[in-house]
């Protein structure tokens, strides 16, 4: 399918070729929902710990005697109903990460592209490139596209100009190519892609 394409200043270059089988699918929200699930999980550093009645530092000896006194019959003062004892069932280090088959993770990024294209909030760019790496000048050409909330997608090396003067712009993100992925797509409003960018994806995904 022909796309317009833009230039950062909002003229027309011209168009571009999407393929359908990129942009063109029906997007499936169990595919988008397992693939972030899997990215977040990865994410987690699973380093949360809480001390069990085996780790705290507690006198292990018999509280009182078993019987007599009228009271439970208790034995160390490191079980978990007791002020300073352990927690019970509390956190362990761990790592939170699972399998996810590369056919689903690379099928979950075509959904999120299409997902993106079918709500029309893919534009495309010819060339993300900036004169010089001011903060000023880029939020202003954004303004005139009418970006607030995007992720820009660039070719495999970015513009060092674009990539410093786009940093400071709240909700603005800047990946290159290979560091596309499903999570990131999802979260901003709009999808900007450069001209490289699609070339790149429509040889990975050949």
């Amino acid at each position: 399918m022909e796309f317009n394409v833009k230039t950062l200043e909002g003229k027309d270059a011209g168009k571009v070729s999407l393929s359908d089988a990129i942009f063109g699918l029906e997007p499936r929200e169990d595919i988008l929902a397992r693939v972030i699930r899997w990215q977040l999980a990865k994410k987690q550093q699973g380093t949360h710990q809480a001390k069990g009645r085996a780790d705290v530092a507690r006198t292990g000896a018999k509280m009182y005697k078993q019987k007599g006194t009228g009271r439970a019959r208790h034995h160390s003062a490191r079980a978990p109903q007791f002020r300073g004892g352990g927690k019970a069932h509390g956190p362990v280090a761990r790592s939170h990460e699972h399998d996810l088959p590369k056919k689903v993770r690379a099928l979950g990024l075509r959904h999120a592209l299409s997902a993106k294209f079918k709500a029309e909030d893919v534009i495309v760019i010819d060339n993300l490139v900036a004169t010089e790496a001011k903060t000023k000048a880029l939020a202003g050409a954004f303004e005139t596209l009418g970006l607030t909330n995007a992720l820009f997608i660039g070719g495999a090396e970015l513009d060092s100009n674009f990539k410093l003067a786009a940093k400071n712009i709240p909700n603005i993100d800047v990946l290159p190519v290979q560091g596309i992925n499903v999570y990131d797509i999802l979260r901003r409003g709009k999808l900007v892609l450069s001209k490289a960018a699609i070339e790149a994806l429509e040889e990975r995904f050949k």
